[in-house]
């Protein structure tokens, strides 16, 4: 039986695998979320979180940019409070509002014919639309992953532009080294959705993550 894991569950496994994630504190409360905002510093984000609750955006369970403890305070109300039953245990997520030019995705596929791949595309909303992603099965090494992002159409949009710096092509690498490593770790694990993996000075950052287990 396959079941997804939260998305602060989610980070922290892939955390321990090398993935760079962002800050976050969870809260149980409004005002536990007011709490951890003033620890990591406005604006944040803030989000309902849960086991069974996978596409938050869709449903208007995030809050972008909040300023100030008021509308953290409110943000938190509103969010514990569109959580159904079938959400299960929720509880909310506060981080830091990380903003970046460039959006990717990465993650793990398990191919019924071939097994498990590491992934890496164009993220953001734009992902599905363009579908621009490379594939490699597991296990992969910094070579194989340093390939795939020459095989992105797109992949002038990791050279620097308009003032942004290049992005660390070293670091992309390490994320899909550690996502393969991940993949061998743990045979449970069927895929890792990692999207969008923001790219904030150059260096890559994931604000959102889902992992898959089949136990």
């Amino acid at each position: 039986m396959k079941r997804t894991l939260s998305e602060a569950e989610s980070k922290r496994v892939l955390a321990q695998h090398g993935v760079p994630v962002v800050t976050e504190r969870p809260a149980g409360s409004a005002d536990e979320a007011v709490v951890a905002a003033d620890e990591l510093g406005y604006p944040v984000v803030v989000k309902l979180c849960g086991a069974a609750i996978a596409h938050k955006t869709e449903r208007g369970l995030v809050r972008l940019g909040l300023p100030d403890e008021a509308s953290v305070r409110a943000a938190g109300a509103e969010l514990l409070g569109a959580a159904t039953d079938a959400d299960g245990p929720v509880e909310l997520l506060v981080a830091p509002m990380v903003r970046g030019t460039r959006e990717l995705i990465a993650g793990l596929h398990t191919d019924q014919q071939f097994g498990r791949c590491v992934m890496i595309g164009l993220g953001g909303i734009l992902a599905e639309a363009i579908g621009d992603v490379a594939f490699r099965l597991v296990p992969i090494e910094r070579l194989d992953a340093d390939e795939m992002l020459d095989d992105l159409a797109f992949r002038a949009l990791l050279d620097g532009f308009r003032g942004e710096p290049a992005v660390d092509r070293p670091a992309i690498a390490d994320v899909l080294v550690g996502l393969s490593r991940l993949a061998q770790s743990d045979p449970s694990i069927v895929a890792v959705d990692v999207n969008p993996l923001i790219v904030v000075g150059g260096r890559p950052v994931a604000v959102d993550a889902l992992v898959e287990v089949e136990e």
